[in-house]
């Protein structure tokens, strides 16, 4: 039987407004990274801090590293996370900051300068906080989160603010954590980074799970998807209405005509296209990514 770092039950919260997590079934397995993504609304941070202990769930329950979030005092001390942006003391330094969060969590004070290294900020843990990036404060609390030197990591949204270099570095990290035996559960609006270094892949809507396991699972479920755009923009519609006519599903995002079908037939709208008096300016066939696919069960158009 494999170990699981988090499984959820029929977990859900209910406020006034209605579900905003309605009876979620998931398992993320020790060891692995789990993307946790879903649209704005769809219960993500929600879900988060009641495995964190913050909210009492509705109904039905979690285990988290073996133990009920009934009990979080048991699991807690083996979890790290940041959540909603970290918070720290402007006039101190990262340095300081960690070390006070040591001193206050019981965590050896040793660890703080190899935690500032290994987020890439060696050369400013002697600056204070106030004179620190976004990027920057989110690297510091990644760092706060793995004071505890935890068997899970929770990050909400841990790239938000960085530049492509410092998104590359905090994935190699998540990565090297996970080979080194460190679950990591985390919530991106970064598909395609998720997509580079996840194995599990949790998918919310609406508060509803609408996908939960191995990611390549989820590719295999996806048909192949063919770009389309025209030289003008009414094109789209007259595009759409081709493939619709063959049998073929499709969306426009992003000024793109996105059809579902194989990638053979692409000669055959580009043909029947001509004949329309459509000149395509980009017919670009290609298997299903992260984002094609979450915007495909998600509903959520670009």
């Amino acid at each position: 039987m494999q170990k699981l770092a988090i499984s959820v039950t029929d977990l859900s919260k209910k406020y006034a407004t209605g579900f905003a997590l309605s009876h979620a079934n998931f398992e993320v397995p020790l060891g692995s990274v789990c993307g946790f993504v879903g649209p704005n609304g769809a219960g993500k941070t929600t879900t988060i801090r009641m495995l964190l202990g913050l909210i009492s769930p509705s109904s039905g329950t979690a285990r988290i590293l073996g133990e009920s979030i009934n009990d979080p005092e048991k699991y807690l001390p083996q979890v790290g996370a940041m959540i909603e942006g970290p918070a720290f003391y402007p006039a101190l330094t990262g340095a300081e900051n960690l070390r006070v969060l040591a001193t206050l969590g019981g965590f050896p004070k040793e660890r703080v300068d190899e935690l500032l290294t290994k987020v890439g900020l060696a050369d400013r843990g002697d600056s204070k906080y106030k004179t620190y990036s976004l990027g920057m404060k989110q690297r510091l609390g990644i760092a706060a989160a793995l004071l505890p030197n935890p068997q899970l990591l929770i990050l909400d949204e841990p790239t938000n603010g960085l530049d492509p270099e410092g998104i590359q570095e905090v994935r190699d990290l998540l990565r090297e954590l996970a080979n080194k035996g460190t679950t990591v559960f985390v919530s991106s609006h970064l598909l395609s980074e998720l997509e580079l270094i996840s194995d599990y892949l949790v998918m919310l809507r609406k508060g509803e799970v609408v996908f939960a396991g191995p990611i390549q699972e989820l590719f295999l479920k996806q048909q192949p998807v063919i770009l389309a755009q025209g030289s003008k923009e009414e094109d789209l519609e007259k595009i759409l209405a081709i493939a619709v006519a063959d049998g073929h599903r499709g969306t426009i995002r992003s000024g793109v005509a996105h059809i579902e079908g194989p990638q053979e037939w692409a000669g055959v709208l580009n043909q029947k296209a001509f004949q329309a008096g459509i000149v395509l300016t980009q017919l670009s066939p290609q298997l299903p990514n992260l984002e094609e696919t979450f915007f495909e069960m998600t509903g959520d158009k670009k």
